[in-house]
């Protein structure tokens, strides 16, 4: 178990990634792969008030309701949810109303009493940073979250954040999530040291990036590829991407476990909690066993100077 930043959230190194409820997961696959999780041993799951407005016939929400469901129908014991505002049509932004709005559509929709784990899903820049802050530690005072978190934010602003928060005397995020995998490795520079500074846990997205990861797209061309990812994973396919899966596997054999497994391991050993989604209940297990997945210090080495010739051909 893993203790979330400076909260008493403590749970399963891996965040199920509900951004597949309702969009490539219906309702029944939905609660069969949240069965498979928590029977695995998996105890935190995240979404966000957007997900998944982007399909067809889709408005916003559909994870969350999903979710609320199965919470209702199967009611697990100890299971940490996370959710997000600022991107749902209905409440766009992070304005003081948009954020108090959003986390009572969300409260609704998951039907609980409080959101664990509630980010601000990207920076508003036509909203001043003080007024968020205080939206946020008003939904903490009022019983209505738990926690606030970050997400999307640069390392200036997640300081700044916390800055405001302490200054104003309301609760500060105890995380943040960021785009964190093998083929991006940006937040190295700036928002990991921060947040070890504050003490802030990063809870990476795009863990498998868009799939790449998994060993499963060999080329640069998404033809054929039925996947909704299929063309931003096949970006990844150069010589130097395959490379990385070619260490992927290395590391993969010498465990018996799947790419996808080591490539979540690689985050772990990085000291995060990563997020990573699957659309099949055969697919969980691999997930669960990145999460528990101990690479060596050679593994962690011959992949990170994969990831390093990999970025140093998009500078």
């Amino acid at each position: 178990m893993t203790a979330l930043g400076t909260s008493d959230l403590d749970v399963f190194p891996l965040s199920f990634g509900g951004n597949v409820f309702g969009w490539t997961a219906d309702r029944d696959t939905s609660f069969a792969i949240l069965d498979a999780f928590v029977a695995g041993g998996g105890d935190f799951v995240d979404s966000a008030d957007v997900y998944s407005a982007w399909a067809p016939g889709n408005s916003g929400g559909e994870s969350e309701t999903i979710i609320g469901q199965w919470l209702a129908s199967r009611r697990p014991d100890g299971v940490v949810v996370a959710t997000k505002v600022s991107k749902h049509p209905d409440f766009r932004g992070l304005s003081a109303s948009n954020v108090r709005a959003g986390a009572e559509a969300s409260l609704r929709r998951l039907g609980v009493e409080a959101i664990d784990l509630y980010y601000a899903h990207a920076e508003d820049p036509d909203t001043p940073l003080e007024e968020t802050v205080a939206a946020f530690g008003a939904l903490v005072t009022d019983g209505l979250i738990r926690y606030p978190a970050i997400s999307n934010f640069s390392a200036e602003n997640t300081r700044e954040w916390v800055r405001i928060a302490r200054e104003l005397g309301v609760a500060e995020p105890v995380a943040v999530q960021p785009r964190y995998n093998l083929v991006d490795r940006t937040i190295e520079r700036d928002l990991v040291p921060v947040a070890d500074e504050l003490g802030l846990a990063v809870v990476p997205y795009s863990a498998l990036a868009s799939g790449f990861l998994t060993g499963k797209y060999r080329s640069s061309d998404p033809a054929g590829q039925a996947s909704p990812r299929a063309g931003t994973a096949a970006s990844y396919a150069t010589a130097e991407g395959l490379a990385i899966i070619a260490a992927l596997e290395e590391a993969a054999s010498a465990h018996d476990v799947s790419v996808a497994s080591a490539a979540l391991g690689w985050l772990r050993a990085k000291g995060t909690v990563p997020i990573a989604s699957a659309s099949r209940v055969e697919q969980v297990d691999g997930l669960l066993a990145g999460a528990r997945l101990e690479l060596s210090a050679d593994e962690i080495a011959s992949l990170d100077a994969a990831s390093d010739a990999y970025a140093a051909t998009k500078v």
